[in-house]
């Protein structure tokens, strides 16, 4: 099961990533000072919610990345 977040915090989340991609990792704690720079969040936990998600979808996109490079790899062994 995955978490329950608002869909303000997705749409915040995923407008960020599309305007700044080069800007996020997926570090935390590095991502929470860019979205300080960015972003004049009105709370705390709204700011940590974008950034857990902001976070989470970097993660994602990393590990689709990596994954038609090991599916081509193992196609050409055969």
């Amino acid at each position: 099961m995955g978490k329950v977040r608002i869909a303000a915090v997705k749409k915040v989340s995923r407008e960020l990533i599309a305007r700044y991609p080069d800007k996020f990792t997926t570090n935390y704690e590095s991502n929470k000072t860019v979205l300080a720079d960015l972003v004049d969040a009105k709370t705390k936990r709204l700011r940590n919610r974008v950034v857990g998600y902001v976070t989470r979808l970097k993660i994602v996109e990393g590990r689709r990345a990596a994954a038609p490079t090991q599916i081509s790899e193992e196609s050409d062994r055969e």
